[in-house]
């Protein structure tokens, strides 16, 4: 069930409880709701690298950072034709462009954008754009040339941001995602972690998404790649673990949501991997960068699929609604079992189930 009101504190205890036992709620939850064997891949596609005005540490294309990044204007509708049927051919049901800028301006660029959105979703694609902060009138118009969502992630709590970046308002973000929520375009919104934050701003950053009305349609969880040049250079990488924690944890606060194990794959092994999708993550980015930081190789991508029995999900692939409790219910009385104590831990009283373990134990 999906709730609005979640409490730091409450977000909190998920995060630390014994990973055993927060594996197993956050599988139960991601059954219910998602095929745990469907993975949807996506690319992700710069369209306009570096230059960018703004100053989040974390972030290479700021122009006053010096980075090893190479820039280039927008890309021709033509380039990015090509570069979403090579992501089709091989496996990919969704391309997000992403642009280098602080915020949408109408005009030509804008105008070429929308084109691009056109062209590919003709391609029976997804299209996703981050192009940073939006208008409701420029996320109208990218509803209507086709556009399936739009990324504006939060990146940390409201409590930390002012720690990450200074150019852009934490308030910022959330007016451009309720721009979006006014279209009939999906909202996709995350953040990273591993940029020095405590656990409080991990449970804060999911406050701040689990609260929203409608909660997010995908939510990228990042692990930071610290890129020599930028403020956050010096940063360790997190451990497999906390990605993992975070990962679960977002499942069972949103469990509707598709989660999205995004950047920072290239330090994780293809078993911390595992472990993520069997917490809920059921996404990741293919290709070789995301946006300029480096990513698996695709092919790597399909062979740990093939190892872990994943399939790749497609375009505009919906799971199937969870059944009622009462129709769980029916099936489970169906095999000979009790369901008051057979059915996962976050649809039952724990002291009942813990009483019915203890009567047929003795």
């Amino acid at each position: 069930m999906e709730r609005h009101n979640w409490t730091k504190q409450e977000i909190l205890e998920i995060y630390n409880k014994p990973l055993m036992e927060l594996l197993y709620e956050a599988a139960s939850i991601h059954r219910m709701y998602h095929d745990p064997n469907t993975v949807q891949v996506s690319t992700l596609l710069s369209i306009k690298t570096g230059g960018c005005p703004e100053d989040c540490g974390y972030c290479p294309q700021a122009a006053r950072y010096h980075t090893d990044i190479e820039g280039n204007d927008l890309m021709t509708v033509q380039q990015v034709k090509a570069q979403a049927l090579r992501a089709k051919a091989s496996g990919s049901s969704r391309v997000c462009m992403g642009a280098a800028w602080r915020n949408v301006k109408d005009g030509p660029e804008f105008d070429q954008v929308l084109e691009m959105v056109r062209t590919i979703n003709k391609l029976d694609m997804e299209v996703c754009c981050t192009l940073g902060m939006l208008t409701e009138n420029q996320a109208q118009r990218l509803a209507e040339a086709g556009l399936y969502a739009y990324n504006h992630n939060l990146d940390t709590s409201e409590d930390y941001y002012k720690d990450v970046i200074s150019t852009r308002a934490f308030q910022d973000r959330l007016e451009t995602i309720e721009n979006v929520r006014k279209s009939n375009v999906t909202v996709c919104s995350g953040g990273i972690i591993g940029m020095g934050e405590k656990l409080e701003d991990r449970a804060g950053m999911l406050v701040a998404l689990s609260t929203l009305n409608p909660q997010p349609e995908s939510v990228p969880i990042n692990a930071l790649v610290a890129v020599e040049g930028t403020p956050m250079e010096e940063m360790e990488p997190i451990p497999i673990w906390d990605m993992i924690r975070m990962v679960a944890t977002t499942r069972i606060v949103m469990p509707k949501t598709q989660v999205r194990l995004s950047a920072g794959r290239t330090e994780m092994s293809q078993e911390g991997q595992a472990l993520c999708f069997f917490a809920g993550a059921n996404s990741i980015f293919a290709g070789d960068k995301l946006l300029t930081t480096p990513n698996p190789d695709v092919n790597q991508d399909m062979e740990m699929f093939r190892k872990l029995g994943l399939k790749p999900q497609g375009a505009f692939e919906k799971a199937p609604q969870p059944a009622t409790i009462e129709e769980e219910d029916s099936k489970i009385s169906a095999k000979g079992e009790n369901p008051r104590w057979t059915r996962p831990d976050h649809k039952i009283d724990r002291n009942e189930k813990a009483r019915a373990r203890t009567k047929y134990s003795n």
